[in-house]
């Protein structure tokens, strides 16, 4: 009887319980598209690497591309994973990518998607998140085929792979260039057979100096010489490029033995060459990094200077430049590393010193800076 008498009461107390943690629950934020925005610039070629793929609450995304906007950058590069929008062969969601995009397009910006990062039922068993057989390369081009079929209208250039000229982006094997095109054909027949319209970027290639023989890695410059001998040419629109300027100023000269900003000169020697000259250049990833004990950083107003003298050259004088998009904007997390410093905008929204002249540079209400 007495247990029976104990029942009411704990009932009574699941629900008081019950309903004091479901009032505790933060009330979800409403998030709108409203008006449709403009990027109101001086220079229509700027642009941001956003890496917005594991940004999970919606408001951080629109403040995020809102920013962007304000800056005055009308280009981004963000990153879909493909093991994140196909984890089973054939299955998609799409929910995140979507939050994205339409966020992005609402604020007046233009995407560049870089795809990559192979789900686990694509590749063998405790293999790297970038090892992709041979065998796979249709799965790949299924995916891709996929996503500019869901996004057509909405963008309108992608990127097939990343940095394939080092070993860690190509399943920590020795890169191939050879298996490289061939990929790169894949995708590009079957992007095009989604949307007849879409501009597909090829390379993506990590500036190294690596010698012949390295097995971490490929120099980019006998990387796209080899893209060309396999038949690379005729399957794709744009070479992609990463344009890092370490400790060099952006006006130092170009050399095969240095990695500074201007290297990307040498691979359009090599387009060139084999009678490409009439694609475009966009530089996906590039810029300085300004920790205080990184080697290869600058001092704060140093990099500065160089990110806007950078965004100059690309106006002015490199006219096969379509974007230059810098390495990064935001990340949703701190890193707490020396890639901290390359940021814009710190996690929780506080525009660094960089962001803010920038956006007076985009406005037109400064002069170039020369490189202290």
């Amino acid at each position: 009887m007495r247990a029976n008498r104990l029942w009411p009461f704990l009932w009574r107390s699941l629900i008081i319980l019950f309903l004091f943690q479901w009032a505790a629950k933060p009330v979800p934020t409403l998030v709108t598209l409203g008006p449709p925005q403009k990027v109101v610039t001086i220079n229509p070629k700027m642009g941001v690497h956003t890496r917005l793929t594991d940004e999970v609450e919606e408001w951080k995304i629109k403040r995020t591309l809102q920013m962007v906007r304000e800056m005055g950058a009308p280009w981004i590069v963000e990153y879909f994973p493909w093991a994140y929008y196909e984890p089973k062969k054939g299955s998609f969601s799409w929910a995140h990518a979507d939050t994205v995009v339409k966020h992005a397009v609402n604020q007046g910006l233009t995407v560049i998607a870089r795809l990559g990062f192979v789900p686990k039922w694509a590749r063998p068993k405790d293999s790297a998140f970038s090892y992709l057989d041979e065998e796979r390369f249709e799965d790949f081009g299924d995916f891709v085929y996929a996503f500019v079929d869901h996004f057509r209208g909405k963008i309108h250039y992608i990127i097939v792979w990343n940095e394939p000229n080092i070993s860690l982006e190509w399943g920590y094997r020795p890169v191939d260039p050879e298996a490289y095109t061939k990929l790169l054909k894949v995708a590009y027949r079957r992007a095009k057979e989604a949307d007849p319209e879409i501009k597909v970027l090829a390379g993506a290639l990590a500036p190294t100096l690596a010698p012949p023989g390295d097995p971490w890695g490929m120099s980019d410059l006998d990387f796209l010489g080899r893209m060309y001998q396999a038949g690379a040419k005729d399957y794709f629109d744009i070479l992609a490029v990463h344009s890092y300027g370490w400790t060099f100023p952006p006006d130092d000269p170009p050399a095969p033995d240095k990695i500074n900003f201007r290297r990307v000169e040498l691979l359009r020697q090599i387009m060139v060459d084999n009678g490409d000259a009439h694609k475009p250049i966009i530089i996906t990833e590039g810029g300085w990094n300004d920790h205080p004990r990184w080697s290869k950083a600058v001092r704060p107003a140093q990099r500065i200077a160089y990110t806007i003298r950078a965004y100059e050259i690309a106006l002015r004088e490199w006219e096969w430049c379509m974007a230059l998009c810098l390495w990064a904007f935001r990340y949703p997390w701190a890193t707490h590393t020396y890639q901290d410093y390359y940021t814009f905008v710190s996690v929780d929204f506080i525009p660094k010193p960089i962001y803010l002249e920038v956006q007076k540079y985009a406005r037109g209400e400064l002069a170039e800076k020369t490189p202290p």
